[in-house]
């Protein structure tokens, strides 16, 4: 018998459709878990212990939220289990699978978020399938660490590093991790490595986590600060249209190139060159991502750096992001807040 911690969160998968509108009701969550018992033939040997922390749709979420999740999940002790299955929405996944994944970089059981495109009701869903994925990777113990199964439509189910999921593609419902190179692919029952391990190879749970990452970060607290302000860049963006009061760095979101704004030649307030000026005078912290580490940048890039801008390299946004709210909420010191954000800890480092 599998022992296998269930956690409701609401979200796409946890609501039904009525009217013409889709939100949460407090019968999906039995729904997913009926119909699972309908579809996989040996469920009798799943036990599933349930709670519900949470009823949101994930759009609405706060990082305030990630506190009651992880308080939930740490009161259930964890280490009972065999694994522990989240349900969750599509809007903030990659920014809950991401605070996971730091906040919970050395648990010792697999931790996956599953998550639905539509209703579990609507015939278009793949909700059912990312669960059934979800359980087939806690039975055959494939590793520890916090993952996010999903089927894009018309493709195989790919299994993605929590840290490395980017958000939907616009005006879609698929998912990617940064690079396009998901972890695992999940087949006929079956899961294969998309790209085998360069550094070591695939261990089982009882030898670690299995992933070639080793950490030894001391225990964090669930404090996310809410003193960090995104930015994402645009053309025509006027940067004097930004409070920082009451904030203690900005994470300033690239293009893919790894580049912004850097050039004054339309004027001080649409130059991020400016703005990285102004932070530092207010004694703010500017973090520049996403960008691959290279021999050669742009020269904008090099610009924004050599004004006092910190580069977060080789992450998606979504993950420096996360980590900057975290690294602030538990560090009162600028050193250790940049190693703790330079240090791979849950293989968000692509």
């Amino acid at each position: 018998m599998k022992n296998i911690l269930l956690v409701f969160t609401g979200g796409t998968i946890g609501s039904v459709a009525s009217e013409g509108t889709i939100n949460t009701s407090g019968t999906a969550r039995f729904k997913l878990v009926q119909q699972f018992r309908q579809h996989y033939k040996h469920h009798q040997h799943i036990r599933f212990s349930t709670i519900q922390p949470l009823k949101i749709l994930s759009e609405n979420l706060a990082p305030c939220a990630w506190q009651t999740l992880i308080t939930a999940i740490e009161a259930e002790q964890p280490d009972q289990f065999d694994g522990i299955i989240i349900t969750h929405g599509t809007d903030t996944l990659a920014y809950t699978a991401a605070a996971l994944s730091f906040y919970f970089n050395t648990i010792k059981i697999p931790m996956l978020l599953v998550s639905s495109d539509y209703p579990l009701d609507d015939p278009r869903t793949n909700g059912l399938e990312n669960f059934i994925c979800a359980v087939e990777f806690i039975l055959q113990k494939k590793q520890a660490g916090v993952f996010v199964p999903y089927r894009n439509q018309q493709q195989a189910t790919q299994v993605h590093r929590g840290p490395r999921l980017t958000c939907s593609l616009q005006l879609s419902g698929d998912f990617f991790s940064v690079q396009g190179s998901s972890y695992m692919q999940f087949e006929n029952a079956r899961f294969t490595l998309t790209k085998p391990p360069a550094k070591s190879p695939l261990l089982s749970l009882r030898e670690g986590r299995g992933d070639g990452i080793q950490t030894h970060m001391p225990p964090l607290k669930a404090d996310f600060s809410d003193r960090i302000l995104m930015i994402k860049p645009y053309p025509g963006l006027d940067y004097t249209h930004f409070n920082l009061e009451n904030i203690d760095a900005v994470l300033h979101d690239l293009y893919h190139s790894g580049t912004a704004c850097a050039s004054t030649q339309w004027g001080n307030h649409y130059s991020l060159t400016e703005f990285i000026k102004s932070c530092i005078e207010r004694n703010i912290k500017v973090y520049l991502a996403p960008a691959i580490k290279t021999t050669v940048v742009y020269q904008s890039a090099k610009t924004l750096t050599e004004q006092g801008a910190e580069m977060i390299w080789n992450m998606s946004i979504e993950a420096a992001y996360v980590k900057l709210i975290l690294a602030y909420g538990n560090f009162t010191d600028e050193q250790q807040i940049i190693e703790f954000i330079n240090r791979d800890i849950a293989g968000e480092h692509v």
